[in-house]
Parts: structure tokens; C-alpha cells; sequence
């Protein structure tokens, strides 16, 4: 599998127009002939990108149960064009979903971490308003739906908020990276108009949440308000009691691949290998 793995490279899709273009790098595992199954669409976390640890995992499953999976890095991430402080949950949006209609599957698993879960139920909103593939499912990893407006401005300090006013932006240190966080005041104007927190939230699909308790960067009672807001779906919550944000390690991974079986199995009708 390593081999098949190694061997993938990465596709490049053109997104916008005119100043607003950029180039959007993405990984196409193709289906295996006659695999009617779903196509797995792995969306990042905030300055992650799709070589991470559970991106490469998810595609070593979709490798072993011969299913498409689709892997992107969003504008100003990883291998893509454009710059990262022009980047909002509308322009991510718009790249994820130009690259999900540029491969073109009939039905699609998204899978999505941190701030790819915002991108992934914004997703489920846009394929049923516009058309598209048929969402089969859902996987998310310590999601953190309208985390500008629900994680960050509620705790911003006054030399924060200085620099939003007189820079346009603000930094942070962060523990993942010696890069501190950069947060603008674009992404933030720009979360308030793609809040999903403030309604029923209708994805039409089995949803299953994965969450640690001791996240430092999104607390697990923000996923069970998300649940709050999935009233009409088959939701399923996982708490990962010594869980972190990441969730990264050997166990958090076999919960993951778990969860998107399960997520397979009830989409197909037929058993997949456990």
C-alpha cells in the first residue's frame, strides 16, 4: 500500500478568475472498476493539508477497499497557490467544492477535521442548494463549525482586538507549528455570513462526530452543541476521554477508519471488511 501511496501525484485545478485565481493541488485516487461505492473527500483543518497523518490514513483505506478518495490543500496551504492571509471559509468553500465537481463522483463521503468540518456541513448546505454529488455521509473530527464567531471572538484580548483594527489581522503562538496562527479580520467578517450554528442544520446523511475531551483548541462541548443543531440526522457522538485536538495517535486513527466503515457499510447496503 506504501507503494501506491508514494506514487500519487498531485493534480492541479484553477479556481477564480483574474486576480482572485489561484491554483488548487489536490489528490485523485481513482475507484476501482465497477466500485459503486462512495468517493471519501478528505478536507483539512486550519493550516493543515492533505499530507497529514489521517489524510494519508484515510487514503490508505480508500486504497484497500478500492473506493475514490479526493484530497485537497486549500489556497495558501500545502502545495496550493495563493496566499494564506487572503484565505476565508468562503474561498475554501469554493475551492473544495470546485474540486468536488471538477473529479465529478456520483456520491461523496466527506471527512473533515477542525475547520474542515465548518467546510464539510457548509458543503452538505451548497450541494443540496445547488446540485452535485450525492452526500452519502459524514465524518467529523473534533469540528469547530463557526469557530471565529463561537471560539475566537468571544476571547479576544484588547491588544487582539488593536490589531484587527489597525493591521487588519492578529497572531498567535501556536503549539503545532514555530509559525505563529495568523487570524484576519477578512476570515472573521467572513465566518459570520457561513455560521451554521444558528439553525436546524439539514445534511440529510449519517453524521459521525469524533471528539476529545481534553482539546484545548475546541472544546467538547462545542460538539454537543453541533449535535444540537442536527436534530433531523442520524448522529452519532464519539468522546475520546484523554483525546486531544489532533487526534492523531494509533487509537484515535482506528476510531477514525472505524467510523468511515460504518459510515460506508450504511451507504452500501453490504458488508465491508472490519
Amino acid at each position: 500500500m506504501s507503494d501506491q501511496l508514494s506514487n500519487a501525484q498531485p493534480q492541479f485545478l484553477t479556481v477564480g478568475e483574474g486576480e482572485a485565481a489561484r491554483e488548487i493541488a489536490m489528490l485523485v485516487r481513482p475507484a476501482q472498476t465497477g466500485n459503486g461505492a462512495p468517493a471519501l473527500v478528505w478536507l483539512s483543518g486550519y493550516r493543515s493539508d492533505m499530507s497529514g497523518t489521517k489524510a494519508v490514513e484515510l487514503d490508505g483505506l480508500a486504497a484497500e477497499l478500492g473506493l475514490a478518495c479526493i484530497r485537497l490543500d486549500y489556497s495558501g496551504h500545502g502545495l496550493s497557490g495563493g496566499s494564506f492571509r487572503d484565505g476565508t471559509i468562503s474561498r475554501w468553500l469554493e475551492e473544495a467544492l470546485a474540486v468536488i465537481r471538477h473529479v465529478a463522483p456520483d456520491r461523496v463521503i466527506l471527512v473533515g477535521s477542525s475547520m474542515g468540518g465548518w467546510i464539510a456541513l457548509r458543503l452538505a448546505q451548497e450541494l443540496a442548494r445547488q446540485g452535485g454529488p450525492k452526500l452519502a455521509g459524514m465524518v467529523l473530527i473534533a469540528p469547530a463549525p463557526d469557530f471565529t464567531s463561537e471560539l475566537i471572538e468571544p476571547n479576544l484580548k484588547a491588544k487582539e482586538r488593536k490589531s484587527l483594527a489597525e493591521r487588519g489581522y492578529f497572531e498567535e503562538r501556536s503549539q503545532y507549528s514555530p509559525e505563529p496562527n495568523i487570524y484576519t479580520r477578512a476570515l472573521i467578517e467572513d465566518g459570520r455570513k457561513n455560521r451554521v450554528l444558528d439553525g436546524i442544520i439539514e445534511t440529510g446523511c449519517p453524521v459521525h462526530i469524533l471528539q476529545g475531551m481534553k482539546d484545548a483548541d475546541v472544546p467538547h462541548a462545542h460538539a454537543m452543541k453541533l449535535v444540537e443543531h442536527l436534530p433531523a440526522d442520524d448522529v452519532v457522538l464519539t468522546f475520546i476521554r484523554d483525546g486531544d485536538h489532533r487526534l492523531s495517535r494509533p487509537g484515535d486513527i482506528a476510531l477514525l477508519l472505524s467510523a468511515v466503515k460504518g459510515i460506508i457499510r450504511s451507504s452500501t447496503n453490504r458488508q465491508m471488511p472490519t
